[in-house]
């Protein structure tokens, strides 16, 4: 049996206060137990029209509504999208009758109302939040879009153009008066009581009120298709929108658009079903399923601690220092002063050190010409930085992180420069982007306190950490590195300790791909068209001159020989040809030297190397832009199932949540295992698709016997 989860209350004043609690859940979700609640409480409202003053509608959780249940939704098949839409346009149907009332209704929202919260919400006449309360429509980061009349209604309320590019295309979510200026709150009540006694305020003040687009003379902002100011750039946003997406690879921005376009030529609720028939699309398609797994699931896994030792007891860092105030020891710098930690920026020089400060300068500078910061948290950030070129400026540190060149022995030289000024059970980390952290840990003292930070350029946008966990790290150390990570607000994946680690191995064998199609004669523009096709950031050639062609063969020939002394064997790739010879022979190293696999003007990019054609020259090969895709997406994705068989990766969220944030692995794919796991046809069909690729192009495409022997059961992994 369903219990009703709305809990009805009349006032004396005949305001009828509805509060939303499943006592099934810690937080409110569109459920059976909703919809059946919902459609019950609205027959009632219709029913004692009469007798009701005007409706507020609240939460008795700490959040106001979370939305739908997205499991529902990863178990969608495509054959359902019928009964799917019908469950939409079901839930969307009381909803509309609630604000066709006749009576004011009003949202008092105190805590997040999220997708289908804020949708409810919307469907009111007025809306009141706490200042904590955070709104917003993120759908669109999820593959989906806002289907329970969010999309309609915030483009009849903003217009097109600004529902599209503040709201439903950016997914950003917004709080206290920040959501007041967007215009998703009316305004803003600072305790739980006032909360409520403005919103019923509201209601008795406006007792006849109705939603602006009832009136038939209402005009959306903006206009429609049939404006003219609003034709003239309607072409340009799908165009715009297909440049940012790569065309299919992210449908729900284009459905967002289309949806949004369409609805305002019709009325309200023919707007509101071509909303439905378009989540419907999106909801039983692949995509959304991807991106739900890895950007909800693996993402709540990850935030919740799922990665980090229990049992430890939460500590915050109160001073860092920071060995190396190059780009990266600035960044780490910055965003740790920025998390109220006092840190000290050290280096061979106070004048370099100083230098490595100006980078928050400036970083501080632009967010309070922005507006995004004030010009006294401005100071207190830039006051937390100390530049120093003494290791006695250290002393108390409970945290330190190497950042220096990629040299062991310099590693060691300046660590163990500072420890003896640390606190005593100060965590010591390194931000080696490639070197084992085992090996560097056996040059310091209390090594079980040792540990990698591998930090992404530049620090201050890269949301991700990845720790690698060194053979003698303690628990401990995990947990604090962890703790730290999150501090910062930084996304923290857990790795063990290996060569390149996680995503700095499995970078390459992307790159290392579209490489070595250039040595089999394939045109070098395909390539980087079949990169930024298959959803990568940054096409593969024009991202490796970004590293500097130098910097990855020395790391491919530390690597070789690493793996020769521990009796391996070592697979020459394709690619390491072509690199050699662009070194070599023809002396063009990467975009720091003005000439790698591109020309430079002026320090910009100045289109593709001509050279490639005549110096790679072979036989027109036979390949399709489909199979260079799938040749960049299985080389990662193979070498990744390597990284689990090999206990580098701890977890598949680990996988997908650093394979995406850190090294720029497809969005649309959910990350690296999602891609396999919701490969067309299964794991199965995966399968005998890298056995293809390994007949035509080698070892590295073959599929472990761990990936066999989940096909074979019909299992993911």
């Amino acid at each position: 049996m369903t219990h009703n989860i709305i809990r009805w209350d009349r006032r004396d004043d005949n305001i009828i206060v509805l509060t939303i609690d499943d006592p099934t859940k810690s937080s409110n979700t569109m459920n059976q137990a909703y919809v059946s609640s919902m459609r019950a409480t609205v027959d009632r409202l219709v029913d004692e029209t009469d007798s009701i003053t005007g409706v507020v509608i609240t939460s008795a959780k700490k959040t106001f509504f979370a939305g739908g249940n997205l499991n529902d939704i990863l178990a969608l098949d495509p054959s359902e999208a019928q009964t799917f839409f019908q469950t939409a346009e079901t839930v969307k149907a009381d909803l509309r009758r609630l604000e066709t009332l006749g009576l004011p209704v009003v949202a008092a929202i105190n805590g997040a109302a999220v997708g289908g919260g804020l949708e409810i919400a919307l469907a009111c006449h007025y809306r009141i939040a706490l200042p904590t309360a955070v709104v917003g429509l993120p759908e669109v980061n999820l593959g989906l879009l806002p289907g329970g009349g969010g999309l309609t209604r915030t483009v009849r309320m903003f217009g097109i153009t600004k529902a599209l590019s503040e709201i439903l295309l950016t997914g950003t979510s917004f709080r206290g008066e920040k959501a007041v200026a967007v215009g998703l709150v009316d305004e803003i009540a600072d305790t739980s009581e006032a909360l409520i006694d403005r919103a019923v305020a509201w209601a008795k003040a406006n007792p006849s009120t109705t939603q602006p687009w009832q009136d038939k003379k209402y005009k959306i902002a903006g206009g429609t298709p049939a404006t003219p100011s609003l034709a003239a750039i309607l072409p340009s946003l799908p165009a715009n929108l297909r440049k940012q997406t790569r065309g299919a690879n992210l449908p729900a921005p284009l459905a967002i658009l289309s949806a949004a376009v369409e609805g305002t030529q019709v009325d309200f609720d023919t707007a509101s079903t071509i909303e439905s028939r378009y989540l419907a699309t999106l909801a039983t398609g692949q995509v959304a399923k991807n991106m739900i797994s890895t950007f909800f699931f693996d993402a709540k896994h990850i935030e919740s601690g799922g990665s980090r030792p229990a049992n430890y007891t939460t500590r915050t860092v109160s001073k860092v220092v920071v060995l190396g105030a190059g780009m990266m020891g600035a960044g780490i710098a910055y965003v740790s002063a920025r998390a109220g930690i006092d840190v000290i920026l050290k280096d061979v020089s106070v004048e370099r050190a100083e230098n490595g400060k100006a980078y928050s300068e400036g970083l501080v500078r632009k967010a309070t010409e922005r507006g995004q910061m004030s010009s006294e948290k401005a100071q207190a950030l830039l006051d937390r930085i100390t530049p120093t070129d003494r290791p006695e400026d250290a002393a108390g540190a409970d945290l330190l992180i190497e950042a220096v060149f990629e040299d062991p022995e310099l590693k060691t030289t300046v660590i163990n420069d500072v420890v003896p000024h640390l606190a005593a059970d100060a965590l010591l980390g390194s931000n080696t982007s490639t070197l084992p952290i085992t090996g560097l840990a056996e040059g310091v003292e209390r090594s079980d306190a040792f540990i990698g930070l591998h930090f992404f350029s530049p620090v201050d946008k890269m949301n991700l950490l990845e720790i690698i966990v060194g053979e003698h790290t303690s628990d401990e150390s995990l947990a604090r590195a962890f703790d730290y990570a999150q501090q910062i607000a930084k996304t923290p994946i857990v790795v063990n300790d290996s060569r390149g680690f996680f995503t700095s191995r499995v970078i390459g064998k992307f790159l290392d791909e579209a490489i070595a199609m250039v040595g089999e004669g394939i045109e070098p523009a395909s390539v980087e068209q079949a990169g930024l096709q298959a959803g990568y950031p940054a096409p593969p050639l024009a991202l490796y001159d970004e590293l500097t062609l130098t910097l990855p063969r020395k790391i491919r020939e530390e690597t070789k020989a690493a793996t020769i002394a521990e009796g391996g064997d070592w697979v020459t790739h394709g690619s390491e040809a072509v690199v050699d010879r662009l070194i070599d022979e023809f002396d063009r190293k990467g975009r720091s030297t003005d000439g790698g696999f591109y020309e430079y003007t002026d320090g910009k990019r100045a289109g593709l190397w001509p050279g490639l054609r005549t110096a790679f020259k072979s036989a027109p090969p036979t390949i399709s832009l489909e199979e260079m895709k799938e040749r960049m997406l299985f080389a990662e994705a193979i070498d990744t199932v390597r990284c689990l068989d090999e206990g580098v990766l701890r977890s598949t969220a680990d996988a997908n949540i650093g394979s995406v944030y850190g090294i720029g692995f497809p969005v649309w794919t959910g990350g690296v295992i999602q891609y396999i796991n919701g490969y067309p046809g299964g794991l199965k069909a995966f399968v005998d698709r890298a056995d293809e690729l390994h007949e035509r192009y080698g070892l590295r495409f073959e599929p472990t016997d761990s990936l066999r022997a989940k096909a074979a059961a019909g299992e993911t992994l």
